[in-house]
């Protein structure tokens, strides 16, 4: 299994940008697609943006594609979020994960079997 760790999270004002980073560790070669999840008081967990480890190929929820970018630095092992023109409805816990199973899309959550702890993310207007 592999072992996630975010980090990056913070407060910051509508238009502003954040970066987070999930360093990932332990069986990370079996990860075939690795994403980012977020959850808001009183709602379900949402996709984000997810990216196949191998190839590149990224996907993203309607509502941040253009704003928001995922990368991976396979030599690093870390994962990253850069989130940019934050608006108040981006607040949310933000989890990193990762699936053994290849993704065609952001996928949902059972398929992905790595969680990290989450990092608060907070956009005030």
């Amino acid at each position: 299994q592999v072992q996630l760790v975010e980090s990056g999270g913070g407060s910051v004002q509508a238009g502003g940008s954040l970066r987070l980073s999930c360093a990932a560790s332990g069986n990370t070669y079996s990860s075939a697609c690795m994403g980012w999840f977020r959850q808001a008081p009183g709602k379900e967990r949402e996709g984000v943006a997810v990216i196949r480890t191998r190839g590149d190929s990224t996907y993203y929820a309607d509502s941040v594609n253009g704003r928001f970018t995922i990368s991976l630095d396979n030599a690093k092992s870390t994962l990253y979020l850069q989130m940019n023109s934050l608006k108040p409805e981006d607040s949310a816990m933000y989890y990193c994960a990762a699936s053994r199973i290849f993704c065609v899309g952001i996928g949902r959550q059972y398929q992905y079997e790595s969680w990290g702890q989450g990092t608060q993310v907070t956009v005030s207007s």
